[in-house]
Order: C-alpha cells, then structure tokens, then sequence
C-alpha cells in the first residue's frame, strides 16, 4: 500500500557553507517570530551591486531550514556574480497562511532596505524555490501590491515586494482544490491533499474542502496580471506528490493574461522519469539552464 503523501519525512541535513567566505547569517528580518531570518552570500570577488537570487525553502510548508540541503543548487549562482539570500518563513505549525508569505515580502523588503549595507542590487532579484518554496515563489512574482498578501508592519514598508523572475520547480500553483484529481488522471500518486492531515489543509488550517475561497486566495494563479515578472517552469511528468498539470495550467494562465514571452515552462517527459525533487533538476546541465534564465531577465 502506498504511504500517504502528507508523512512528513525527516528534515534535510544542512550545508557545509564554510568555504563561501563573505556572507552573514541568521539576520532577523523581523520579529514576530525566531524563524524570521535570512542568510546573504556574496560572491567571492567584486565589489557589487551584486543582483540576487532570493531562495524559498521547500518541505510542503512543514520542515526544511535556509541552509538545507535542498538549497545547493541555488548557491551556484554564486559563481555567476549573484548574490544569494536564503530566507526562513513561519512553517504550519507555528502559523497559518498567510503568515508565510508575509514573512516571504517582509524578507524581499529586508534586502532591499538594506540593499547598501550588503552591496545588492534591489532592482534586479530573482526568487526561487521547489515545491512549497516555488508555490511561495510563485505568488511572490504574482502578488506583488496586493494588500491581503502583505504585512506592512512587519517592517520597511516603503520598499516593494516585487521580484523581476521566478524559477518554479514543480510548485503547486495552480489549485490545491484540483491536485487529488489531477494525480488521479497521471495514476502517479496517491490522491490524499484534500485530507485533513495534508500539507495544504494544514498550511490553510482547515481542511481544504471546506474553504474554496481560501484556497483561492493562497493560490499565485489568483494574482496573474499583465506585469508578471519573467517566469520559468520546471516539472516532471512523473511527480508523485504534485502533479505536472498544475504546472501546466498556471502557464497557460500566465500566458493567457501577460503573453508568451513572459514564461517558459518545460515538463520533463518520458521517456525521462523525473519525479518529485528529483536529482534530474539539480544536474549541471539544468542549473546552467536555470541560470542562462536567470541571466537573460537579470544581467
């Protein structure tokens, strides 16, 4: 019998980051909680403005840390002249939605306030993330000036939450509402996110079912406008644990409403079998093409 999606595993084990020589760790970007701080890693020579990448954690909202595992891919941008900030945000059992995405705008605002101080460039930031750090990524890029998705006094409200690209790697950003019978239609899962015990229902803190509107409201998909930033969409045919048509419906979203030159999606399909968080994303050659995006839209 298959093991419902929503055990968690055990958190990943964290980086070694002692050769990265200029950075700082565990600033507080805010203070409502201990989880709120970031790290900033700079490259190992120049003076900067450095452009950054922006890193959102995955863990389906419940584990993982700034300095896991899960974020080596996104410290080789390092290598190309970016600056990387790793952010923590309040996980679901410490507080509901929309508590991490405040936290996520409350750290974008962060850097940017003190862009000077750690020689960052704040009109050209890049977010990026995996399954829940790409759901948080994603309505990051679209949700920018929205009110509801923002808490101003959280500090620094003067700068703006805004990102000029998104990297996606297999987030669900389309409807939690529709993931059971999307997994259905793929056979490559077990249908369990409308459960009381998932990660979605958690994140919401009640079971999803019962509050559309606010599945609505914590879905980037809600928030596509004109002005999106430049988006690129990564997901395997094969996850098991969020299926590839979020993906693929998200896109056509943003196409629809801000034009095909505004994202990039690319499924891998068989004969690959890319799964959920599997290593096929963070092979050389894909994290050059991540980045060769990220250079296009930022450089």
């Amino acid at each position: 019998m298959l093991k419902p999606n929503f055990e968690m595993p055990f958190p990943p084990p964290m980086m070694d980051t002692s050769h990265i020589k200029r950075k700082w760790l565990d600033l507080p970007y805010a203070h409502q909680s201990p989880t709120q701080k970031l790290d900033i890693y700079l490259p190992e020579t120049g003076e900067g403005p450095f452009p950054v990448v922006f890193v959102i954690h995955g863990g389906a909202w419940a584990i993982g840390n700034k300095g896991d595992i899960q974020n080596i891919p996104m410290l080789t941008g390092l290598e190309r002249g970016y600056a990387v900030v790793s952010i923590n945000y309040r996980l679901s059992d410490e507080a509901i939605f929309p508590a991490q995405i405040y936290d996520c705008k409350a750290a974008l605002r962060y850097i940017k306030a003190k862009a000077g101080q750690y020689q960052l460039d704040k009109t050209r930031v890049a977010a990026w993330g995996g399954s829940a750090g790409a759901h948080l990524s994603a309505l990051v890029g679209t949700s920018a000036g929205i009110a509801e998705l923002e808490d101003l006094s959280m500090g620094n409200p003067d700068e703006k939450a805004d990102v000029q690209a998104v990297v996606d790697w297999y987030g669900p950003t389309e409807d939690f509402l529709r993931m059971d019978e999307e997994l259905i239609e793929t056979g490559n899962g077990v249908p369990d996110h409308s459960l009381p015990e998932s990660p979605e229902s958690r994140l919401l803190g009640q079971v999803i079912t019962d509050i559309p509107e606010r599945v609505r409201f914590a879905s980037p998909m809600t928030y596509v406008h004109a002005h999106v930033p430049h988006f690129l969409i990564q997901h395997g045919y094969y996850d098991q644990l969020v299926p590839y048509q979020q993906s693929v419906h998200f896109a056509a979203e943003l196409e629809r409403i801000a034009g095909k030159e505004r994202v990039t999606l690319e499924i891998f399909k068989p004969p690959l079998k890319v799964f959920h968080a599997d290593p096929h994303f963070e092979t050389e050659e894909n994290i050059k093409r991540v980045l060769d995006f990220i250079d296009k839209h930022l450089k």
